[in-house]
């Protein structure tokens, strides 16, 4: 059926120019928040109950809307609710509300991934990575990590005026993260040895970026991060927090960082290293060195 063709795009459109969320429709239906999510990331379509009952929800707030008009295509249902119509075709979302130029397979996979996981992840976070630009200094960013509307993890860190704003896609017992640089405006990507615990404290990975640089040479090099805090569920609340993070002066004291994690974040590498047995042949983050870990609620257990 037509009906059914990219139901979850005229979905999420509907959810935008209504300026309602998921977990509000599913109020209003009457059913999990899970249930709307999956409809709303293609995993599954309403049964006929379902979208009659949808439909019912969505007429008290659009007059005049029918079950005829799930059929209308993108533009044609925009057009009815008075909103734009989707540029790419793949959905209405913007930088804050979903990644749409990702195929949709990873989303759903990840949207899926974090309705199970994600609550290990959410969280207040402080990152330590090495300076590319300066030698031997390190920075802090700080954060947040909370679950989006759209049902993915919105990953936000930065200091003094820098933020870096995107996703934490989880998939395989990993952390896929796509940012993006406000300054620089280029992407920024980090992947990040995820925990099998019920809450994550500390997470290493590697990142790939543009240093700050006139040439912005491409740059890989390791990186660590903590939690700092938990989310306190009031949203407005969380935001504040957040922000006073993100005013934080980045850049670490000389001295601060342990010789430890020193010796984590810089390495020998190539192969004069690894002949030498002194270093790696490339930059890796094994899981069998992994600094990554988590804890049960209440932390009774740790690794």
């Amino acid at each position: 059926m037509a009906l059914f063709v990219h139901f979850h795009e005229k979905l999420t459109l509907v959810l935008k120019a209504l300026s309602m969320s998921r977990g509000r429709l599913a109020a209003e239906l009457g059913v999990d928040k899970s249930l709307v999510g999956r409809w709303a990331s293609g995993v599954v379509t309403p049964s006929a109950h379902n979208l009659e009952n949808l439909t019912r929800v969505i007429s008290n707030h659009c007059p005049g809307f029918t079950m005829l008009d799930w059929d209308r295509d993108l533009p044609g249902l925009a057009g009815l609710l008075g909103v734009a119509a989707p540029v790419s075709g793949h959905g209405v979302a913007g930088l804050h509300d979903a990644p749409d130029s990702l195929p949709l397979p990873v989303l759903e996979m990840s949207r899926l991934t974090t309705e199970r996981r994600g609550h290990a992840y959410e969280g207040f976070w402080r990152t330590t990575r090495p300076s590319v630009m300066m030698p031997g200094r390190f920075f802090h960013d700080h954060g947040m990590v909370r679950r989006h509307e759209n049902g993915l993890l919105q990953f936000k860190v930065g200091g003094a005026g820098l933020l870096f704003d995107g996703w934490l896609l989880p998939a395989e017992g990993q952390l896929f993260a796509i940012l993006f640089d406000t300054v620089g405006q280029t992407p920024i990507f980090v992947i990040w040895n995820g925990v099998p615990l019920s809450k994550a404290s500390f997470l290493d990975g590697i990142v790939m970026a543009a240093a700050l640089n006139a040439a912005r040479t491409p740059s890989a090099y390791p990186i660590v991060m903590e939690r700092i805090g938990d989310l306190t569920g009031d949203r407005a609340a969380d935001d504040a927090t957040c922000a006073e993070l993100l005013a934080r002066d980045p850049l670490a004291p000389e001295g601060s960082i342990a010789d430890d994690l020193k010796h984590h974040l810089i390495r020998d590498i190539g192969p004069a290293a690894a002949a030498a047995g002194l270093g790696e042949m490339f930059l890796l983050a094994p899981i069998t060195s992994t600094l990554s870990r988590g804890e049960t609620i209440g932390g009774r257990l740790v690794g």
